[in-house]
């Protein structure tokens, strides 16, 4: 374990659901929530709508100056970057976070990731020394968000204070929506590269050309280059040695699939946790969720299949 994430007097993550249902309990829950963390020391992060944090500010009065404060629509905005941010905020300190998501808006690919995202902090905030308390306002949250409220919280918070969910399934054990269906073939028109570790130089460029003949915006051509290139430097250091990517435009934004056939899913949650500084694997894939707007995987037939999409305009 990381130094930095080392439990703080032996304190780990309590992550807590909390359904709420007007402005009035939000800022019961919250007000003295926000007080006695500060009380105690420790650093207090809020994200919400800015409405709600205009009312908070109000209510807290001078505490407010001792708070940091997001808005909801930016701080969530990419979930696995949202991850990183709080692995950074919690790191070797203790915390309060009080996180609302935005749900507004959001496709069902979206959601499905804002929720596995939900349910795997469990497991890369495990020994922070931090609250988080997971804000749902029953007037405005789906239904179908709301069902995973119990799955994705260790603790509830309730009208007789926090009980543990009985309903909880660790993140390694969650499966959402199509997780488990074969990923639709390539779209027409895809082009497919076979590669090995001489190749790689060539096939970064491959994957440049081709960003920008679909009309990629430049700004993203990169961060498109770097995922394919560590994946595929996966697959020649750790899997066949040997692999082919297939590349195609749809709806919108450049689907590169690397195909390993050495390949194997070890990892419950690949790329989900940030590697530790000595790990010789586990990069290339939080990396690349970092950089794409979705990394999807399977193992089929004995090959990995690692298939980034990144939108073409930012």
């Amino acid at each position: 374990m990381r130094p930095e994430r080392a439990r703080i007097n032996g304190e780990g993550l309590r992550h807590v659901g909390v359904p709420y249902d007007s402005d009035e309990s939000f800022l019961n829950l919250a007000v003295p929530r926000v007080r006695a963390a500060l009380t105690e020391g420790r650093r207090v992060l809020v994200i919400t709508s800015a409405r709600k944090l205009d009312l908070l500010t109000a209510a807290l009065g001078h505490d407010a100056g001792r708070i940091d404060s997001r808005v909801s629509t930016a701080w969530y905005g990419h979930p696995y970057r949202t991850l990183a941010a709080y692995h950074e905020y919690t790191r070797g300190r203790r915390t309060l976070v009080i996180g609302e998501p935005s749900w507004e808006g959001r496709s069902r690919r979206e959601i499905t990731e804002m929720i596995r995202y939900e349910s795997v902090v469990n497991a890369a905030l495990g020994g922070a020394s931090a609250v988080m308390l997971c804000l749902y306002d029953l007037r405005r949250v789906p239904p179908d968000v709301l069902e995973y409220n119990a799955v994705n919280h260790p603790l509830l918070l309730g009208a007789d204070g926090e009980a543990t969910s009985t309903s909880f399934i660790p993140p390694h054990e969650l499966v959402l929506n199509d997780d488990r269906v074969p990923l639709p073939e390539p779209g027409p028109g895809a082009v497919t590269i076979r590669f090995t570790a001489r190749e790689l130089r060539r096939l970064r460029q491959s994957v440049g050309d081709y960003a920008r003949a679909a009309g990629m915006d430049r700004n993203l051509i990169t961060s498109l280059v770097i995922s394919v290139s560590e994946i595929a430097a996966n697959s020649v250091e750790h899997g066949a040695g040997y692999g082919a990517i297939t590349m195609w435009v749809s709806d919108g934004e450049l689907i590169c699939e690397i195909a390993d056939p050495g390949g194997a899913l070890d990892d419950p949650l690949p790329g989900y946790i940030p590697p530790e500084p000595e790990s010789p694997r586990g990069y290339g894939l939080w990396i690349s969720r970092q950089l794409c707007d979705l990394v999807e995987l399977r193992a089929e037939g004995g090959v990995l299949r690692v298939r980034l999409h990144l939108s073409l305009e930012s």
